[in-house]
């Protein structure tokens, strides 16, 4: 397994060269071969995968339908053996009260994880019931914490933000990347319908990469999600934000695709016609 050090330089020297750093989710082992075999440079696996490929929408990764370490170590079993080259990170749930997290941070590393994410995140949680989580004990600040505790064990660290207050935070906590999160991804039978607009999206990586910034000026900065879920629509950002050195897919880098592929070959074959005798 490649070290930290060495992953924050290819991906820098990327990003120094202006080349798009591309990273995407993973719910199974051939999603995973797909994603490397495209030359992807980091697979991310957590829980929502799972539930994704199982023609759930993604936020059932939030809800209490299984144990979001658990599931990831399960879902190790399937997708490492099989991915040859490429860093495979881990989506650590950092407010489960349960997790011994020094231990876990350990034994991921042991499974040949190079890295974490913040996933399942309370960042996707707003309202009354987010106001609840935090003055509870289940809070982003524990995500926060996770992430700090797993860059001390030197393991890559790729957080979800959704503020340029998180943006500060995750920053000050040693992130290598911060994906600034747009929201639910649009599109496809299970993808969300409201969303922000591309030029939203635009305005929002460049606060909270510039509040990334004020931190530490070598953090590198993704986008993911909402409208952004199409080749196109990543290209359209990339090209408009001051600061932001690639793209995070999840649903758009397997689902979408996956969805248009089965459903347009089964109609091809639907389709056939027959002799008549």
């Amino acid at each position: 397994m490649v070290d930290r050090a060495e992953l924050v330089r290819r991906l820098r020297a990327k990003a120094a060269a202006g080349e798009p750093i591309i990273g995407g989710g993973a719910g199974t082992g051939l999603s995973a071969k797909c994603e490397e075999d495209g030359g992807i440079d980091l697979i991310v696996l957590y829980n929502s995968g799972r539930y994704r490929m199982a023609g759930r929408g993604s936020l059932a990764g939030l809800l209490a339908y299984g144990n979001a370490n658990d599931i990831v170590v399960e879902m190790a079993r399937e997708v490492l053996p099989v991915v040859r080259r490429t860093p495979v990170l881990a989506g650590v749930n950092g407010t489960d009260p349960f997790m011994l997290r020094d231990r876990f941070l350990r034994e991921l590393r042991d499974l040949g994880f190079a890295g974490i994410q913040n996933f399942p995140t309370v960042g996707l949680i707003d309202g009354t019931f987010r106001a609840n989580l935090e003055e509870t004990g289940m809070s982003y600040a524990l995500e926060v914490e996770l992430v700090a505790a797993a860059h001390e064990a030197d393991l890559l660290t790729t957080p979800y933000v959704f503020s340029a207050d998180d943006a500060r935070a995750m920053t000050g906590a040693g992130a290598d990347v911060i994906v600034c999160h747009m929201g639910l991804t649009t599109g496809g039978s299970i993808g969300a319908e409201t969303a922000k607009s591309l030029d939203d999206c635009v305005a929002l990586i460049d606060e909270w990469s510039a509040a990334a910034a004020e931190v530490r000026e070598d953090v590198l900065v993704l986008c993911h999600g909402g409208p952004i879920s199409m080749p196109e629509d990543a290209e359209y950002v990339l090209a408009r934000t001051e600061r932001c050195h690639g793209f995070y897919g999840a649903s758009s880098m397997e689902r979408l695709p996956a969805e248009r592929a089965l459903t347009e070959q089964t109609r091809a074959f639907t389709n056939l016609k027959i002799r008549d005798r």
